[in-house]
């Protein structure tokens, strides 16, 4: 039983306003880059130290910040006060973000905790153990050489996807694939962008999951549509297409919502760890079938409109 019936959207004649809507999200994300200098990165390729801390009472950013401004380490004061210092969970739990330092102390981080708990006595629990969440430190090296792999995994999935397709359909449906999942990344990381949201590689694996899901969705379409072709020879080129989108479409958007009300309860409810990897499924999601359908297909149609 298909819940939803047989569909006869002419897709194609809606291809120039897919390309306009495109074209203004993805230029909204480059202006967004531009205007920060590139993306967000997190400690995982920047290096730096990543404090989390949880008060006993909730305290102010502001508080924070000014206790930042001047930190005394073994005869020297820093200041970290533009330090990205910001809440997570909830009003009692503070994250401290501090760039990588060429000469940083000995004990950095335990000073800085130190420091914390000197500042705001009334507010920091008895027991260390309930005030420290998490302590994460990366050096700049092996950020530089994760931010490489991370580059390295995504162009290496898109150059195997662009292999396979070319062998199981033809380079012209390779193409259109290849479009769409670009498509999906540049969106979706200027949708972080637009945010603030920092990349972690938690974030990456999420790119990649991205790219996955919307494939699925775009290798149904494109072998549907091989099949209509040499079945419907009566039809033009455009109207197999637009046929064929109509044939998966029930799928698409059964699959899609399904997938879409898992990440949502994940974003809901699992926590900060979770969320930003959870956000970037949700958008992928809704990318991924949209771009199957508006810039795989429309692709695939020009190319073979150039033959």
């Amino acid at each position: 039983m298909r819940l939803i019936k047989e569909t006869k959207i002419k897709f194609m004649a809606q291809s120039r306003l897919g390309f306009y809507l495109s074209g203004a999200v993805i230029g909204a994300g480059i202006i967004s880059l531009i205007l920060a200098g590139g993306p967000l990165l997190s400690i995982d390729f920047k290096g730096g130290t990543l404090l989390a801390v949880h008060f006993a009472d909730p305290v102010d950013v502001n508080d924070i910040r000014s206790a930042m401004s001047v930190v005394s380490i073994d005869g020297q004061s820093f200041d970290f006060s533009k330090a990205e210092i910001k809440l997570f969970g909830d009003k009692r739990d503070i994250s401290v973000r501090i760039p990588h330092m060429d000469e940083e102390p000995e004990n950095f981080a335990q000073r800085i905790i130190s420091h914390l708990r000197k500042s705001f006595p009334d507010e920091v629990p008895e027991v260390e153990s309930d005030f420290i969440l998490s302590i994460e430190k990366v050096g700049p090296k092996i950020g530089s050489e994760l931010s490489n792999k991370a580059v390295l995994a995504i162009i290496s999935s898109l150059g195997l996807i662009l292999l396979y397709i070319s062998i199981r359909f033809e380079f012209n449906f390779a193409l259109g694939a290849i479009a769409a999942l670009a498509h999906d990344v540049f969106v979706t990381l200027g949708i972080f962008s637009i945010m603030g949201y920092e990349i972690s590689l938690p974030i990456i694996a999420a790119f990649l999951t991205i790219v996955g899901y919307s494939l699925n969705d775009t290798i149904v379409i494109f072998d549907r549509i091989r099949e209509n072709v040499k079945s419907m020879k009566r039809l033009t080129y455009t109207q197999v297409v637009d046929h064929s989108i109509n044939d998966s479409l029930s799928r698409t958007i059964i699959t899609s919502v399904t997938t879409f009300i898992v990440v949502l309860v994940l974003w809901l409810f699992g926590g900060e760890v979770i969320k930003l990897f959870a956000f970037a499924m949700m958008v992928g999601v809704i990318v991924g079938t949209y771009s199957s359908i508006f810039v795989a297909c429309p692709f695939v149609l020009r190319l073979h409109a150039g033959k």
